[in-house]
């Protein structure tokens, strides 16, 4: 195995166990990882599905063991998001890889103060 494969699958460790625990997904760890290797924004998104798709699998079977889970909520808030997440694919054709860090950049600074400053 070389190197950049065992940072990625150790990267893939953290990203699951903060996903796992925070229910954020793990796209904004895994997000700026994919950048800082070098990927467009629009190819670090994608692929970034592809793990937090795995890493979610995971995490749900964790959870449902734990009797975590609210199957109706969940189907509700997916069944939103499979429009969202088909109009937000179409989105990233329409940004520049440096326009895409900066504003996700505003939305993660954004969710920090927002938890910061929530009771």
């Amino acid at each position: 195995m070389d190197t950049n494969s065992f940072i990625i699958i150790a990267s893939g460790l953290i990203v699951g166990i903060g996903a796992s625990f925070t229910g954020l997904g793990g796209g904004f760890l895994m997000i700026p990882l994919l950048l800082f290797l070098g990927l467009s924004a629009q190819k670090a998104v994608g692929t970034s599905f592809l793990g937090i798709l795995i890493i979610s699998a995971s995490a749900l079977i964790a959870h449902n063991k734990l009797v975590h889970v609210d199957y109706k909520l969940g189907i509700l808030l997916g069944v939103g998001g499979i429009i969202g997440a088909q109009i937000g694919a179409r989105l990233t054709d329409h940004i520049s890889t440096a326009g895409f860090k900066k504003v996700f950049a505003v939305i993660l600074i954004g969710l920090a103060v927002y938890l910061f400053v929530k009771k």
